[in-house]
């Protein structure tokens, strides 16, 4: 009888320990929403070089309204990410460059605009200027508009660069925030290895960029990674820092100056 307990205990306790990984494992990540501010800064005040075009503060934005939680138009970033872009400035004006921001840090009631509108599919006015390849109705099943986003945790920008000696921005052979295959790193070419190959047979009506716009493109992105962030394979302007500090946690306050 003892061995038999023993024999009915075991697996209990197997699967209890099991069970409590299990849930362990799918509560790790989960973070509830929070408004404090408290370990970001506004971007200029760390960067003050950088330019800023705060898209959805305006309205020459995909959706063609301010979108909700842009109260002013600045940008903001966790300290960690802020620094890590302040060598990544240092490194691009040493070449004659300067950064210029479309976007940082993004609340989730921004998020939630996004996709009000994206399920609105009569809205379109926007269409010729951002998605003229696209039916609206593909943008939530081609993942362009998604209920979360990398830029409410806070080290995630959207970003281009300033040429000073010809004052203007860089040609980068396409708008910020162009829903299409154009907007990928890879597109005519090989960000690995920065090669130009010209082959635009992902684009859906065959556009193109030249080897100079890649090229452009590739400044940035080396820029980017040599001081600790990491690309995404379908914005060439969207950057994550490698060692973010908050993976789990989205932030609900809104984007104005902070307090000093």
């Amino acid at each position: 009888m003892i061995q038999m307990k023993k024999k009915l205990i075991l697996p209990a306790l197997i699967v209890l320990v099991c069970g409590a990984i299990s849930f362990a494992c799918c509560t790790k990540n989960t973070v509830e929403p929070t408004d404090d501010s408290s370990q970001f800064v506004t971007l200029t005040d760390a960067v003050p070089d950088a330019i800023l075009e705060i898209r959805y503060y305006g309205t020459y934005n995909f959706v063609g309204n301010r979108i909700d939680g842009y109260l002013q138009p600045t940008a903001l970033l966790t300290r960690a990410a802020a620094d890590s872009l302040r060598a990544v400035s240092d490194d691009l004006l040493a070449q004659g460059y300067r950064l210029k921001i479309y976007d940082a840090y993004r609340p989730q009631c921004a998020v939630d605009h996004f996709v009000r509108w994206a399920a609105d599919i009569s809205d379109t006015a926007m269409k010729p200027y951002f998605y003229p390849d696209l039916d609206k109705s593909v943008l939530f099943e081609q993942e362009y508009i998604m209920e979360k986003s990398g830029h409410t945790r806070g080290s995630t920008i959207d970003l281009t660069i300033f040429d000073m000696s010809k004052e203007k921005e860089v040609d980068m052979g396409g708008t910020f925030d162009w829903f299409g295959p154009e907007s990928h790193p890879d597109f005519c070419g090989n960000p690995e290895t920065g090669e130009y190959t010209g082959d635009n047979s992902a684009s859906p009506t065959g556009r193109s960029i030249t080897a100079e716009q890649f090229a452009n493109r590739m400044i940035l992105r080396n820029a980017m990674m040599r001081h600790g962030f990491k690309p995404l394979d379908s914005e060439w302007w969207h950057f994550t820092l490698r060692n973010e500090p908050y993976p789990d946690t989205y932030f609900t306050f809104p984007v104005k100056q902070l307090a000093q």
